[in-house]
């Protein structure tokens, strides 16, 4: 069993709403985090946006598929929860805190169990080299892609 626990954060030149709106457009993701190959909306709530979406990510020593549940907090942020996939358990979340002038703390987070076996493909300097890659991949994505739009 690996538990794997990360996060990271970076301070964009974007106001809070427009970060919201392009972490929410899951189908986009892929445009802007490398180490997702592709995602699929299964479902959507109530309001139009992803429920249930199919992502497969490159974690470096295999692709993996996660099938994953979100839920919503309108322009601070959301969160998401594995309900079917590769990972024994997943979670993660991405925080927006407003710092005024038009700049934003994003914080993205990830906490999984990769499970007995990915987990003896993933441990000491690979798991620091995974978690560097996929939080990095995220949150400085964001940065890049915000900040050029």
């Amino acid at each position: 069993m690996g538990i794997l626990k990360a996060s990271r954060t970076v301070e964009i030149a974007a106001p809070r709403i427009h970060l919201y709106e392009i972490i929410i457009d899951l189908g986009n993701t892929p445009a802007w985090q490398e180490s997702m190959i592709s995602s699929e909306v299964i479902d959507t709530d109530p309001e139009g946006r992803p429920a249930l979406v199919e992502i497969v990510s490159d974690a470096k020593v295999k692709h993996l598929t996660s099938r994953l549940a979100f839920q919503y907090q309108p322009e601070e942020g959301m969160t998401w929860e594995q309900k079917k996939g590769d990972l024994k358990w997943l979670i993660g979340s991405w925080k927006l805190e407003d710092l005024g002038d038009e700049r934003t703390r994003a914080t993205y987070g990830l906490e999984a169990d990769t499970g007995r076996m990915l987990g003896l493909l993933i441990k000491g300097p690979v798991q620091d080299k995974l978690k560097e890659w996929l939080t990095k991949d995220a949150a400085e994505g964001l940065k890049s892609y915000a900040e050029k739009e």
